[in-house]
Order: structure tokens, then C-alpha cells, then sequence
């Protein structure tokens, strides 16, 4: 994966996203320790955010889909602490967590990884890809017409001192995308993820490539920061051991079932239809079952399992 990747246009068929439509989103803060504030959406999957902030300054986590969501971002900084906001990190380059830097104010500082920054080249094209998850509603992309990059930008990992509080910023390598960003609170053992990792039971969605290095980027987490909490960009947060493991082991099966299909001579759409949404993928106690949440999970099994294909084709 480099930097001329990007989010694969095909999904199967009668496929249904997540749906990130803002209409109706209130963020939720959740107080997790001394100057550290998950923000959840009171509508999962739709997109989570983060707040912390040391003595001299406040970080928030992802800016949302839009200014809309962006102010409502800025707001709750505001009742949450005194300190001024200073920056903003992206964990990956989609719109639904960038499209909203630009309603942030030129004093606010926007870092993330280098293959975030890189990838966000062709708005149109990622407009595109995230109306597919608007569900036919135009309205919440109108207002975006510029895109935002960050000003900073690190390799592998970075730290922000936000004054007696530092906060880790980590890019282990390709997953969702080719840039995913861990932001890590060290105190609280919490881990902001973006789309790199979710809640144990919950899927990853593969749209830059296969499971091969994305197992590496996990384990590669596993191995270097002790997390005990998971903040995702969406869905709820869960326990961090349980969430990398389950991940590791989905991501295992997807290579392995893939791999003895396509040896078989299946096509694409045999190999979809033949490999089962597993045990692996259920909703986390903590998430009010919808018929819509339910059927998601195997909705994306079916995208994992196709994109797993397409990797493995030379």
C-alpha cells in the first residue's frame, strides 16, 4: 500500500454501508479520567470524537463530517474547559473525520500521519465515497468545498504536551486506510482508534487493500502500548486486549477462507455467497441491537471478503 492507493469504488451487491448521515447526531461526553472526555455519538455507528486537555491547552479528536458537526465539536471544548484549544488530530484522512478542519479557527493546529496527509488529494472522489454512506441525502456535504490538510505531520509517532499531560500519537502502518492515527492517553491506558480498530465483535472494513498488513499494523499496536480502553471512531468503546485480539482473529479467518477459495478456482461472487458472516462478528453487549446494526455486520463481512478477494488476485 503507498500513497497513490485509495478507497475501493466496488462493494457487492445490495450492499448498505454505515450509515453517517449527522442529521441527528448529539455527541455525548463521557468523562474517562481527570481531563480526558470520550465523545460518543448518541446514534452508532455514527462518529465518535475525543477531548483532552493538560494545564496550558485542549486536543480534540477528529473534527467531523461538516462545519455543523465541527461546531458542535468546538462547543463542548468550551463547557468541558477554560484551556484553549490548540489542536486537532485526524486519525484517518475520511471525510467524515476531516471534512470538518476547516470550521476549526487557523489558531488550532491540525496533526496526523503523513499517509493521512498524502491521501487526501482528491476531494470530489472522496465526497463521492462518503455521499454512499448518506443514505440518498445530499444535504450533509453541501457545505464542503474545501479540504482541510493537516499542518503537521509525523512518520510513526509523535507527542503533544498539552502541559502535565502528554498524549501519544502513533502510526503503525496500513489498516482501513493507509495512515490510521492511534491517538494514546497514557494515564488512562485509552486508545482513540479512528477506523483502525473497533469494539470487540465489531468488523474492520478492508477498502485499501488485504488483511496481511493490517494483522502486522495490529500487532504491531498490540505489542507497543499497554491499552486498557478502546474509543472508536464508531460504535462504543470496549475493553483494548479483547478489541485487538478479536480483530487479529477475524482478520486471520478473512486471509485464510479467502485464500482456500480463490486456490479453488471460486469467483468473487461465489467466494461472497460461500463464507459466512462468523461467530466472531456480534454486537457488543453495550449496543441497543437495531435490525439496521444487526444486518451491518454482515454487510461488511461481505465487503471484508471482497476486498480480500481483490487483494489476493495478482
Amino acid at each position: 500500500m503507498n500513497d497513490q492507493t485509495r478507497e475501493l469504488a466496488e462493494r457487492p451487491q445490495d450492499y448498505l454501508g454505515p450509515n453517517l448521515n449527522p442529521a441527528g447526531l448529539e455527541l455525548l461526553p463521557h468523562e474517562i479520567g481527570p481531563g480526558v472526555h470520550a465523545l460518543l455519538a448518541n446514534i452508532p455507528p455514527k462518529d465518535n470524537n475525543g477531548v483532552i486537555f493538560g494545564r496550558d491547552a485542549a486536543l480534540v479528536i477528529d473534527a467531523g463530517i461538516n462545519g455543523d458537526v465541527s461546531h458542535q465539536i468546538q462547543g463542548i471544548v468550551e463547557r468541558l474547559t477554560d484551556r484553549p484549544l490548540k489542536f486537532l488530530v485526524n486519525t484517518t484522512y475520511h471525510g467524515d473525520h476531516t471534512f470538518g478542519n476547516a470550521a476549526f479557527p487557523e489558531s488550532v493546529t491540525i496533526v496526523s500521519s503523513k499517509a493521512n496527509r498524502d491521501s487526501m488529494r482528491d476531494l470530489d472522489y472522496e465526497k463521492r465515497m462518503r455521499f454512499g454512506n448518506m443514505r440518498g441525502d445530499e444535504n450533509p456535504l453541501a457545505s464542503v468545498t474545501s479540504w482541510r490538510k493537516p499542518e503537521v505531520v509525523f512518520d510513526r509517532h509523535a507527542a503533544i504536551d498539552l502541559g502535565g499531560k502528554t498524549v501519544e500519537l502513533w502510526h503503525f502502518g496500513p489498516g482501513n486506510g493507509p495512515g490510521d492515527t492511534i491517538v494514546f492517553e497514557p494515564e488512562t491506558a485509552t486508545a482513540w482508534t479512528g477506523n483502525f480498530l473497533m469494539s470487540a465483535g465489531l468488523p474492520p472494513m478492508l477498502l485499501e487493500g488485504g488483511p496481511g498488513p493490517y494483522l502486522e499494523s495490529l500487532r504491531a499496536m498490540r505489542e507497543t502500548l499497554p491499552v486498557e480502553l478502546v474509543v472508536p471512531g464508531h460504535g462504543p468503546m470496549g475493553d483494548g486486549p479483547a478489541a485487538l485480539r478479536n480483530f487479529i482473529e477475524y482478520l486471520e479467518f478473512l486471509r485464510d477462507e479467502v485464500g482456500k477459495a480463490a486456490a479453488a478456482g471460486w469467483t468473487v461472487d461465489e467466494t461472497i455467497d460461500r463464507i459466512p458472516t462468523p461467530a466472531l462478528l456480534r454486537l457488543p453487549a453495550n449496543v441497543h441491537p437495531t435490525p439496521e446494526f444487526e444486518q451491518l455486520l454482515g454487510h461488511l463481512h461481505r465487503l471484508n471478503v471482497l476486498a480480500t478477494y481483490r487483494d489476493s488476485q495478482p
